[in-house]
């Protein structure tokens, strides 16, 4: 996705949702990580969404961070500092700021509600077949979490 000023048709910010295929070894996950270079290395602002659990999160700099998910956010203007939202299956995807023009005001992006929102209209709770195990397996504490989850809601 991008987003572009409107008088120059000039990218702005590129958000990337990952896939498996950018994840998993190999010419996705290399082309891949060259595009991502390439944003990084631009005046261009970039925000990378991983809500999988399977592959090698992709590299940042920094210590290693321990989670299961997150969001890396990367104004063109304060690299090589970025924002890193890293989070766990328990936890709600954390809201973040959609960086624009140094100086414009930044709007919020809440995956979260957004999903939420969908799940319902969609009537996802009637689609979905919750006695089946995740793929991947979750952690043995993942798990136990949302089996108390779908017992509350009568799902098992």
């Amino acid at each position: 996705l991008e987003v572009r000023e409107v008088g120059t048709g000039e990218v702005v910010t590129v958000i990337e949702v990952l896939s498996p295929k950018n994840k998993r070894s190999g010419v996705g996950k290399n082309a891949y990580e060259g595009k991502r270079q390439e944003v990084l290395s631009s005046l261009t602002n970039f925000v990378e969404i991983d809500l999988l659990r399977t592959g090698e999160p992709t590299p940042i700099l920094g210590k290693a961070i321990e989670c299961d998910y997150r969001i890396l956010v990367s104004r063109s203007f304060s690299r090589p500092q970025a924002d890193l939202y890293a989070f766990d299956l328990p936890q709600p995807i954390p809201a973040f700021p959609l960086p624009l023009r140094n100086g414009d005001f930044e709007p919020l992006v809440d995956i979260q509600d957004l999903l939420n929102n969908l799940y319902d209209r969609a009537g996802f709770d009637l689609a979905i077949d919750y006695t089946h195990a995740t793929v991947p397996p979750l952690s043995t504490d993942d798990a136990v979490w949302a089996n108390e989850i779908l017992h509350q809601q009568g799902w098992r």
